[in-house]
């Protein structure tokens, strides 16, 4: 590595510096920089950090800290407007989302991509072969190609890049056998690509380039599952474990060159398999983050995709996952617009929060405690205030009292559901009084 090479953060916590990101992480975490600096070292914890973003809160994600939360937006061939991802993106940003990937597919991407990095407080993530297919063709993953888009993005900011290296030639035959076959688009478009070419990933033969150009960024690489079960038929199969096997020997390399590397996992699963999933993972990739869709607990819910995976995204946290992909509620359907953005959000981090507390994670509870001394004391606006979504809770307020016309003010001390006869909490209060 050349001396002008700058440290990742992963080799930068190995030599005993605590970076300003590993110290804004313990901070956040409420644990020691010791702590940070242990699990980051050896890949326990990632710091996506690209060394050019440079408005970036950092964010720690590691299966010991407070799970996190990605939102998705980006164009579609169809649907193409910077304004519009900016506006999906700052209702990430405000109701909660960690972090943010930019899948765009179509339009200017390069342009959307650097308005999203200078709009983005938190790390941004991308799947560079949407960038590749959309510019160059699916048949253009050739070595030159693939390089030149990630040091593009690299250069760019990206925090963190998913790269489809795992899934091997030998993988798709299982693959193929499957109700749903290959859901993945990074999967899929990398498959046709082998089976017309007669090769192997092109993306598992370079990666060792792709690494010296994410050590000279530090951007963390998310290792992609483009065998993700995308129907609960599916899950649980050789296909997706053989390239989890895949996955654990990529963490390794990525833990040797000094690249921060986390885990992307499955997709929809029952929920009876969520937790030997998780533990698998754990064990396969030497306890790498581990980033899953969902899971998706069934497959009969268009239109309410968010519920099912959030139901889902608690148990694997609880597990051992690290962060969640949200799923929104335009899943399976169509591209999501802001609305369905803000309820994607929300879902999961209920989700992420409801694992934490029963992990009893430091300061997960604070807020369920200090919304219910408000509720004690009836003080609205310090609920509202601690609400995961304080514009929803005070819309609902609002349209409560305003039902119930002259009978009850805002500041009343019920609600319209018991009325002031049947309110429990008020005759509570009394009898504490008494």
């Amino acid at each position: 590595m050349s001396t002008h090479t700058p440290l990742t953060q992963c080799l930068a916590a190995r030599k005993g510096i605590v970076t300003p990101q590993i110290a804004a992480v313990a901070e956040a975490e409420h644990r020691s920089e010791d702590f940070i600096l242990e699990r980051v070292a050896d890949g326990r914890i990632v710091i996506p950090a690209n060394i050019h973003h440079k408005n970036l809160k950092p964010v720690g994600i590691g299966r010991e800290l407070t799970t996190k939360i990605n939102a998705n937006i980006g164009t579609s061939p169809l649907a193409s407007c910077p304004e519009a991802e900016k506006r999906k993106l700052a209702q990430a940003i405000r109701y909660g989302a960690d972090t943010v990937m930019d899948l765009s597919t179509g339009g200017d991407i390069d342009f959307i991509r650097s308005v999203i990095i200078e709009a983005s407080t938190i790390p941004l993530g991308t799947v560079p072969i949407y960038e590749i297919v959309a510019k160059y063709g699916a048949d253009s993953f050739d070595r030159e190609t693939i390089l030149k888009t990630i040091r593009s993005q690299a250069e760019q900011g990206v925090d963190y890049m998913t790269i489809h290296a795992g899934l091997l030639a030998k993988h798709i035959p299982a693959a193929l056998k499957r109700k749903l076959g290959i859901v993945s688009r990074g999967g899929s478009l990398i498959a046709r690509y082998m089976k017309e070419h007669d090769c192997e990933n092109p993306f598992y033969t370079c990666f060792d380039d792709i690494l010296q150009i994410c050590l000279e960024h530090d951007v963390t690489l998310s290792l992609g599952d483009g065998l993700r079960p995308g129907c609960l038929a599916d899950a649980s199969d050789e296909a997706q474990f053989a390239e989890l096997d895949t996955l654990g020997e990529l963490v390794r390399r990525c833990r040797n060159t000094g690249v921060q590397a986390m885990v992307e996992g499955p997709g929809h699963i029952p929920y009876n398999e969520i937790e030997m999933n998780m533990k698998r993972e754990r064990d396969v990739c030497g306890d790498a983050p581990f980033y899953i869709l969902g899971p998706v607990v069934t497959d009969c819910a268009p239109g309410y995709d968010h519920i099912t995976a959030a139901i889902g995204g608690t148990a694997g946290a609880f597990y051992g996952a690290a962060m969640l992909c949200y799923v929104t509620p335009m899943e399976h359907l169509g591209l999501p617009q802001d609305e369905d953005v803000r309820n994607g959000v929300i879902a999961f981090k209920l989700a992420a929060h409801a694992a934490d507390i029963a992990l009893g994670k430091p300061g997960a509870r604070e807020r369920d405690d200090a919304i219910s001394d408000a509720r004690a004391l009836f003080d609205w606006e310090k609920q509202f205030d601690l609400a995961l979504d304080p514009d929803r809770a005070r819309e609902f307020r609002k349209r409560a009292t305003e039902h119930a016309g002259n009978t009850m003010e805002h500041g009343s001390r019920f609600c319209t559901m018991c009325g002031k006869d049947f309110c429990s909490m008020r005759i509570s209060a009394d009898l504490k009084k008494e």
